[in-house]
């Protein structure tokens, strides 16, 4: 069974379909899914998706992009749903130098406050790093009982090596399929296979062959496959150590899938 550990069926994309969607995941073989919030409503959202279906657990949190919908009184509630039991984590959170350069030092306020709010919490953090790497790398240094994972990494080996040093996570999912993939492809390498957790980043992020098209978690086999191309090892054994992988990440324990 494949464990899709970040996808945003809160997404308007799936506004047609989405129960269908969902309810197709235990046939395409999708075991457990995680999804992130992004602001107050997404994170309402998929705590509303995860009280649905057993095998969906959610996420809450504030994306740097969505930094001008927040609110003393929007983060208030945010806090309050960290605390639902189907929450496992606190995301997606983090830094976007691609979309807004004007808004840094608040980006960096307002991720160091959802890192406070994790450990307060003893939950994980889901880290979005676009053209951040730097900061993103000197802010989570800074809280060293801080754990979880960095979503789509697009970071250098050296980065990896410094974030799997202290226990990190890494999470690979479609551009590691794409023809343009080397960068990724050589932290693929060197990360050990304990710390690889996949994801589709649904409905973005389509793997290769059906990229262009609106990604779910169904697609996580080609994902698979190409880690288990890239390490030498069987397609099966990366599914297996990869759906382990992401319930030790969300402290998720045994699930009928």
């Amino acid at each position: 069974m494949f464990f899709d550990t970040h996808a945003h069926y809160d997404s308007g994309a799936f506004n047609l379909d989405r129960f269908e969607i969902l309810d197709s995941m235990p046939e395409g073989r999708v075991g457990l899914i995680v999804n992130p919030g992004c602001d107050l409503e997404s994170s309402k959202t998929a705590l509303e998706i995860a009280e649905r279906y057993g095998f969906v657990y959610a996420a809450v949190g504030w994306h740097p992009e969505d930094i001008d919908k927040l609110s003393e009184e929007s983060f208030a509630e945010l806090e309050k749903l960290a605390l639902h039991p189907k929450c496992v984590a606190i995301g997606e959170i983090g830094l976007d130098y691609y979309w807004d350069q004007e808004h840094k030092d608040e980006q960096k306020a307002l991720f160091r406050r959802q890192i406070e709010l994790a450990l307060r919490l003893d939950k994980p953090v889901i880290v979005h790093d676009r053209e951040a790497h730097a900061d993103s790398m000197e802010i989570v240094l800074d809280y060293p009982g801080l754990r979880g994972v960095f979503h789509c990494f697009s970071g250098s080996r050296e980065m990896a090596a410094e974030l799997l040093k202290r226990g990190w996570y890494l999470g690979f999912d479609g551009p590691i399929t794409y023809k343009n993939a080397r960068r990724a492809i050589e932290v693929l390498e060197v990360c050990p296979m304990d710390r690889i957790v996949i994801e589709t980043d649904s409905p973005y992020l389509t793997p290769v062959p059906n990229r262009g098209k609106r990604n779910d978690s169904r697609q996580l086999e080609y994902v698979v496959g190409k880690i288990a191309d890239v390490k030498g090892l069987s397609a099966e054994y990366v599914e297996e150590m990869t759906f382990e992988n992401g319930k030790r990440l969300y402290n998720i324990g045994d699930v009928n899938v």
